[in-house]
């Protein structure tokens, strides 16, 4: 496809034109999309569920590759599932079979290879603690498992995370991934599951975002400070910090990316003044800015 909105495609609904985009339809179709893309030095980003990157107006040059690679099998308590699979959607497969570790997923959006490389995580489960390995391919066109300590997981990011933020070409790309789940029943991570959705409910807002637009700073929280700050309800265009939650930042309709940008500037430069503290993006920024 030639000029596809990006904003079709982000939970955001934000997001200009790339120049060509692709579906991978599984794991066989990314991985030789990305090796021939590399061949004809054909600049290339890799989207899943859009869910936690601002893309700008200007939209993203080269080619967008779609990943709905989404196969997912099980075997005993391990489950494989190719990196386009809905994180949400394995979750409750998992809750389905009695196998507990991912049920913290339930209603988290994104998909697995977004979360392996961020280390996605709510009400205190991450990807860290049931990540078995995960299969890249490589700098040098090689496919080859990582195991999970590879991947020096921290806080929201990972070894990957860093690799793709600083490489300029050939970045590695997560192709599936493996988790070892522990027997649990039915019943009682249903329960779990029905209150981890409510509890979002609850506390986060609805409409057009991308979750948590920072992370919290070491011993505090962003959307506390931002909320301090004065800026719940705080507006440019048709953006808005949340009244609800003062860490999501919501598209009213026809927001810009521009509008957007500013009203992270906005947060940013506010709390910094206020309280020294420098608010970190949880968010990817995509596209030409």
């Amino acid at each position: 496809m030639r000029g596809e909105l990006m904003s079709r495609h982000t939970t955001f609904r934000i997001g200009g034109p790339a120049d060509w985009s692709i579906v991978a339809n599984s794991a066989d179709d990314l991985h030789d999309i990305v090796l021939l893309a590399r061949k004809l030095t054909v600049p290339h980003f890799i989207l899943g569920a859009g869910s936690n990157i601002l893309v700008s107006d200007a939209g993203i040059r080269g080619l967008v590759i779609l990943n709905r690679a989404r196969q997912i099998s099980f075997q005993a308590s391990n489950v494989k599932c190719e990196s386009g699979a809905i994180l949400p959607t394995l979750a409750r497969e998992c809750v389905e079979r009695g196998l507990a570790g991912l049920e913290w997923a339930i209603g988290v959006p994104g998909t697995v290879g977004g979360a392996v490389i961020g280390n996605a995580g709510a009400h205190g489960g991450e990807i860290a603690q049931s990540l078995v390995s995960t299969s890249i391919l490589d700098s040098d066109g090689h496919v080859r498992d990582w195991p999970a300590q590879e991947l020096e997981f921290g806080y929201r990011t990972s070894r990957l995370k860093s690799l793709i933020s600083n490489l300029k070409s050939q970045k590695p790309v997560v192709i599936a991934a493996e988790f070892e789940l522990r027997p649990g029943t039915r019943e009682e991570l249903e329960v779990k599951a029905v209150e981890y959705i409510e509890r979002r409910k609850r506390k986060q807002p609805p409409g057009a975002s991308t979750g948590s637009m920072f992370k919290n700073p070491p011993g505090g929280y962003a959307g506390r400070l931002i909320q301090a700050a004065g800026l719940k309800g705080a507006r440019v265009g048709n953006a808005e910090i949340s009244q609800l939650h003062a860490n999501f930042f919501i598209n009213l309709g026809e927001a810009s990316a521009a509008d957007m940008y500013s009203l992270i500037c906005l947060a940013r430069e506010r709390v910094a003044a206020q309280f020294g503290v420098t608010l970190e993006l949880e968010i990817g920024l995509v596209g030409e800015w």
